[in-house]
């Protein structure tokens, strides 16, 4: 299974003067992990969400073995971490309903909890109810659903302390490394980056086309 961003352009209104994306392409392979930079404001969450199916390239494409991500029936096997975990859950759900919708058996339900520190009280809890910390720990053991092929992570430990950073990508990268999962790691952190991933890019250089695949 590939992921592919084939020349996409993007903008938010018709009377904008300037894309927000502008032909950009990227491959994404199983087992790789894909540093992405680029200064605020620049377009890489808006990549992310076109990578998840969350919006609509104006032009170009963006598929997932060869079919359109957006409009993906059934659990996507592309899923997306968020700097700000709340924007992932629903606020009027109890976090042990939105466990149980991920499809996860009892027995990997049990060890994602365990691999992450998730204490069964917090099942009994909406969203509002955990620290920032303790709801994308939340994400992440959701997110390893079955069935998931690439993780999409939008500086996802930027504000989160040292020991909860730590936590998050051991496990997000064991996973990874045991399941061959593709990663896409949006960041700031150059000394993460360069830790962690197999190749990195700047956004700018996916548009000019200097790095794809």
């Amino acid at each position: 299974m590939i992921l592919e961003v084939k020349n996409v352009t993007f903008y938010y209104h018709r009377r904008r003067k300037r894309p927000i994306l502008d032909q950009v392409s990227l491959t994404i392979h199983p087992g790789e992990r894909v540093g992405l930079t680029a200064p605020s404001g620049r377009g890489k969450t808006t990549l992310c969400r076109l990578m998840a199916g969350y919006e609509y390239p104006r032009r170009g494409e963006v598929l997932l073995d060869g079919r359109p991500v957006a409009g993906y029936q059934g659990v996507c096997p592309v899923q997306m971490l968020w700097q700000h975990p709340e924007m992932a859950v629903d606020p009027l759900l109890r976090l042990g309903v939105t466990l149980k919708e991920s499809g996860m058996d009892g027995s990997e339900q049990k060890e994602r909890m365990e691999q992450l520190g998730i204490h069964q009280e917090w099942l009994r809890r909406f969203p509002s109810e955990l620290s920032g910390g303790e709801l994308q720990r939340f994400c992440l053991a959701r997110a390893l659903r079955p069935g998931v092929q690439f993780l999409l992570c939008d500086e996802i430990s930027a504000m989160l302390d040292l020991a909860t950073q730590a936590r998050i990508w051991n496990v997000l990268l064991e996973e990874a490394e045991r399941r061959g999962l593709g990663l896409l790691i949006v960041s700031h952190d150059e000394a993460l980056l360069e830790r962690v991933c197999t190749r990195q890019a700047s956004l700018s250089e996916l548009q000019s086309g200097v790095l794809c695949d």
